[in-house]
């Protein structure tokens, strides 16, 4: 899926609903993107050689999440981005492509096909639908979608709506009156018991006011100055469009260019082109636009308006007879071929045509419209071959005088060799920027990332992302009920006589035991607060609730001490006390803000710290009774006088709780 639909997407939801119910609908869906690249299928994964493709599923599942945000219905938010994508093209001037269709609403329903053919040429991965008018009156139109996409029928709805409104300036109301295989929410069609997958066909009402349309279509009849013409034989016809073809209600050749015969026998060298006429067009062409319908006389006499393709199918290769004493000029043995001949004297007349043998050629995809032709009661395929430069003409085994003699077959052809190694160079000049812009926008995720992780290491996650939906930093101030604070000093005993020296020994010992500290804190257990000199401090129960934050501490406390011990500094120790309590928190300063906490509870658990001794854990009496119940194993230490408190009783925390035989 290109960017461009999720771009679209994005802007009018941001626009409309909020960048806060945008970044929830990314969240929900498990999108990483947080910018789309408009011309791009894929994004460029900056970490790996391997792309990543805009996934087709991610419209939906974007509709799905807001539905699930905002309460609305899934159909309406598919409906919406239709009509974003409409709003969104205009800014790159699609608008004016689509009103250069014709006048008429019902002119850009006859195209739709025809732009979706043109725009493969700037986004030449993209898989189009295919949509064809079955039936236009003087009150709308009936119009068939197909598919190989499930769940993005409520999608071109949005679109018909808002193409309507915007650019033609008329409401229109739009009811199913058949649904195949048309899965909501879905993306890829049901798979079909012979293999791929089924196609999606919808049909659709479209409800609107047609009459001036009807009133102004031409060539419903025929002009008397027109019937006073003379008839032209379908040679004259065929000698203009050498590559045309013409098909009978039967849908069986009647008749052929000479320049396609041509090229039925340098595709098919070891079969008669007596095969050619008379046969059915399918056994030797394949339909390849519009997609998803079948070869027979009504689609395509409905469909005179829409450009075909069609290819020329290969058959078994062989060389090719090199005999040229039996071979006539084809221009001459076509001169003998016309709609009044019969299919039989038409085959005979054609096996005398030279075959200019080869193999390995390139399959030719012809190019043009389906005309009916009354008088005949005939189709006529009006087309030329689709080749872009010199290279694809010589790998098709065609030469420039095989080309139609009118038109700009021969121009475009010259023009697209001496113009492809610029639209070459451009392209990729594109590309690389393209690649660029991804690895800046990859840089610029990290560099977000790496600014998160710093704020998050600043002030905690919740109340970050607080403030970034615009809350006041006054309002973050919060108090708790109960909460554990914890204080860990961290004691040496060795000094020395050079200071400096002593200075660079304790920043390491404070790096190595801080670091270990911080590998043990795992929110929402535990939140470590700061670290001021030598002192270590941490607290569980806030900014996140939790019940058992006693427990959690006790729990830290305890590992703590153990991992000074594995560090096997010399000399080094630490002092651990805790407290259990109310306290208020919230940010405190604009420069460097801090995440701080105040109250009784944290004086307590200081002096817990200060009084306690190296390598012990001491604690609260109120805290050791919560402890006591978990079944820690606590020792009683007496009565500690405590500044601001008087004497208080408190506990060595020994151990975990015993594990029950």
């Amino acid at each position: 899926m290109y960017g461009m639909l999720l771009e679209s997407v994005q802007h009018f939801v941001q626009l409309e609903y909020g960048e806060f119910v945008w970044r929830q609908a990314l969240l929900t869906t498990g999108c990483k993107n947080t910018v789309f690249n408009t011309h791009q299928v894929q994004s460029a994964n900056t970490f790996s050689n391997r792309p990543m493709l805009y996934p087709d599923n991610l419209i939906p599942d974007l509709a799905a999440a807001l539905s699930a945000i905002t309460g609305k219905p899934f159909d309406e938010f598919m409906i919406f981005f239709g009509r974003c994508f409409v709003r969104f093209f205009s800014n790159f001037g699609y608008d004016e492509l689509i009103k250069a269709t014709g006048r008429y609403f019902c002119d850009f329903l006859h195209s739709v096909d025809n732009i979706h053919l043109q725009m493969r040429f700037t986004y030449r991965k993209m898989k189009s639908p295919s949509m064809q008018l079955t039936e236009v009156d003087e009150n709308g139109a009936v119009l068939v979608y197909r598919s190989t996409r499930t769940g993005f029928s409520k999608y071109l709805r949005g679109q018909l709506l808002e193409i309507a409104k915007q650019l033609y300036g008329m409401d229109v109301s739009i009811k199913v009156l058949e649904s195949q295989n048309d899965i909501p929410g879905g993306t890829s069609g049901p798979i079909a018991t012979q293999g791929g997958l089924k196609t999606v066909i919808v049909k659709y009402r479209l409800d609107f006011d047609n009459r001036e349309y009807m009133q102004r279509r031409v060539h419903i009849k025929a002009h008397p100055s027109q019937l006073q013409l003379t008839p032209v034989n379908s040679k004259m016809l065929l000698n203009l469009f050498p590559f045309a073809l013409i098909l009978n209600e039967e849908m069986k050749i009647t008749a052929v260019g000479e320049k396609l015969i041509e090229s039925w026998m340098l595709n098919n060298v070891n079969r008669s082109p007596m095969e050619l006429i008379g046969a059915k067009v399918t056994e030797h062409f394949k339909l390849r636009r519009p997609s998803g319908i079948t070869f027979t006389w009504e689609n395509i006499k409905r469909l005179q308006t829409v450009l075909f393709e069609i290819q020329l199918l290969k058959g078994s290769s062989a060389k090719g007879s090199k005999d040229s004493s039996k071979v006539v000029d084809t221009q001459t043995a076509l001169s003998q071929v016309d709609t009044s001949s019969s299919t039989e004297d038409a085959a005979k007349i054609i096996t005398s045509i030279p075959r200019r043998g080869s193999q390995g050629l390139r399959s030719i995809l012809l190019k043009g419209e389906m005309r009916y032709i009354k008088d005949i009661n005939s189709l006529v395929f009006l087309c030329s071959p689709l080749i872009n430069n010199l290279e694809e003409l010589r790998e098709m085994g065609l030469y420039l005088n095989d080309l139609n003699p009118h038109g700009l077959s021969r121009e475009m052809v010259f023009s697209g060799f001496s113009h492809y190694s610029r639209l070459d160079l451009m392209c990729e000049r594109e590309e690389q920027r393209a690649e660029e812009l991804e690895t800046s926008l990859a840089l610029a995720d990290s560099w977000k990332r790496q600014g998160d992780e710093l704020l998050y290491s600043m002030i905690p996650r919740s109340i970050a992302e607080r403030l970034r939906e615009g809350q006041n930093p006054h309002e973050t101030c919060q108090s708790f009920e109960e909460v554990t604070v914890l204080f860990a000093e961290v004691q040496e005993t060795i000094t020395g006589d050079d200071s400096i020296k002593y200075a660079m020994t304790t920043v390491n010992t404070l790096n190595a035991a801080f670091s270990a500290f911080d590998e043990l804190i795992h929110s929402p257990m535990a939140y470590k607060v700061e670290t001021v000199g030598k002192v270590y401090m941490a607290v569980s129960g806030a900014p996140d609730i939790n019940p058992f934050h006693a427990q959690h501490m006790a729990d830290l406390a305890l590992d703590m001490l153990q991992s000074i011990r594995q560090l096997n500094l010399p000399g080094v120790g630490v002092k651990i006390g805790f407290h259990s309590g109310p306290i208020v928190a919230g940010i405190v300063g604009l420069k460097v803000p801090r995440y701080c906490l105040f109250g009784d509870t944290v004086n307590t658990a200081s002096r817990m710290e200060s009084s306690g001794e190296t390598d012990c854990i001491q604690v609260s009496g109120y805290t050791a009774q919560k402890l006591q119940k978990l079944g820690y194993v606590l020792s009683y230490r007496g009565k500690v006088a405590v500044k601001g408190k008087g004497d208080m009783e408190t506990f060595w925390l020994q151990g975990p709780p015993m594990k029950k035989k």
